[in-house]
């Protein structure tokens, strides 16, 4: 088998590995890490007001698993563990009631942990309970709280991790994830200068080895049914390359609109900061918008995820919000209604209105995510607006609007 450092350098430079398709470049992905961190503090509060519901669907828990799924390079699937299996009683946080506030105990304590060791020691904690069908799949919720301490864990993580290290360590054993996540760490740390301290790109490579979707070593080390396979996976990412690409394409044109309406009604625009580099119908953004971001009253993190958002409009001169926009494409609904969500609460300001924009395709989509409960209780003013409707609409709005309430035009609620 080639050396680790070759195998590293053959994942980095092949343009459409995870770490090129996820862990460099997908914006998602760095956005994710703070909607996920608010979801997970939604499921705690829930258990301790005994409002979490005794079924995954429709439980802030599947708001959490959803949002984390969105990172599809490597976490599709990743809800499936957390689904309830009335007739296995598994996982059994749902109807045991004690078991629900054990899990929720973890989720606070987890959350609240600033050292590995806390961590540690309530992951031993959890197993010592034996909550059946509650496994090591929470460690991909444990890797959005610490990257660095935890790396994410699934099937094809594994699978790529036992070829890796020419081991047979199995699913569903805290026990085996301990080791598993020793073993990274150790390799981690001998190849930082190469990877991250980040451990979701050493998971990543596994992940590429486990789907075969990275060859390594020689081609004997494959079979006839693996070689055929291995094809197949190739030319799926293909065809899903293209299909991300098309689907940046119309998050960048929808951008584009929002930020030509904006300044056309008078308004301060700027797009997501790590999205001023980016250009529609040969116009740069970076010359359509505000060349720094106003000073918000808020801490330094929410900040950060404010600036994410994909559009925002401020009164002129002002770091007053006038609008704010998340472009949604295939699957990402819930963590840019969980931004808009944490917008809200960090302006206090109820009156406010924001914008999901999404293509016409997934309309109920948008409709059943936020008729949920935890989005109905949390009063937050959100409406959509249709691809169709705002591309067809764009010139006319910039011509005959006066202010943002023209956007009520074409916008739609549930």
């Amino acid at each position: 088998m080639q050396h680790l450092s070759q195998i590293i350098a053959q994942y980095k430079t092949d343009t459409e590995s995870v770490y090129n398709t996820w862990f460099i470049a997908n914006d998602e992905r760095l956005k994710a890490f703070r909607t996920i961190r608010r979801g997970v503090l939604q499921v705690i509060e829930d258990i301790k007001n005994r409002t979490f519901p005794n079924d995954f669907k429709g439980s802030s828990l599947e708001f959490v698993l959803n949002c984390i799924a969105e990172q599809k390079q490597v976490f599709v699937g990743v809800a499936h563990p957390f689904y309830w299996k009335p007739k296995l009683r598994i996982p059994d946080i749902y109807e045991n009631q004690a078991n629900k506030i054990a899990f929720g105990q973890f989720l606070e304590t987890c959350i609240n942990a600033k050292t590995e060791e806390q961590v540690l020691k309530e992951v031993v904690k959890l197993d010592e309970l034996k909550i059946k069908g509650l496994g090591p799949a929470v460690a991909s919720i444990l890797y959005f709280l610490h990257p660095t301490f935890f790396p994410p864990f699934n099937t094809a993580i594994l699978n790529g991790f036992n070829f890796l290290f020419r081991d047979k360590k199995k699913l569903g054993s805290w026990s085996e994830y301990l080791k598993i996540r020793e073993v990274l760490i150790e390799t981690n740390t001998k190849h930082k200068a190469e990877l991250s301290n980040d451990l979701g790109a050493i998971a990543g490579l596994c992940f590429e080895i486990g789907t075969q979707k990275m060859l390594i070593g020689n081609d004997e080390y494959l079979s006839e049914s693996e070689r055929k396979n291995f094809e197949k996976n190739i030319e799926k990412r293909q065809k899903e390359i293209v299909g991300e690409k098309l689907e940046e394409n119309l998050h960048t044109e929808m951008q584009y609109h929002l930020l030509k309406i904006g300044a056309s009604l008078g308004y301060d625009v700027t797009p997501a900061s790590n999205d001023k580099s980016k250009a529609f119908n040969g116009q740069l953004f970076s010359f359509m918008s505000l060349n720094g971001f106003p000073e918000l009253p808020t801490d330094k993190d929410t900040q950060n995820t404010i600036r994410l958002i994909d559009v925002l409009w401020f009164a002129k001169g002002t770091n007053n919000i006038i609008g704010a926009f998340e472009v949604e494409k295939s699957t990402s609904i819930y963590s840019g209604i969980l931004r808009l969500s944490d917008l809200h609460f960090s302006l206090g300001d109820g009156d406010k209105v924001f914008y999901i924009i999404i293509p016409d395709s997934r309309e109920k989509d948008v409709v059943l995510q936020l008729n949920r409960p935890v989005i109905r209780r949390s009063k937050i003013n959100i409406r959509y607006i249709l691809f169709s409707d705002l591309r067809s609409h764009c010139d006319a709005i910039c011509k005959f609007g006066s202010d943002h309430s023209v956007m009520e035009k074409i916008a739609k609620t549930v």
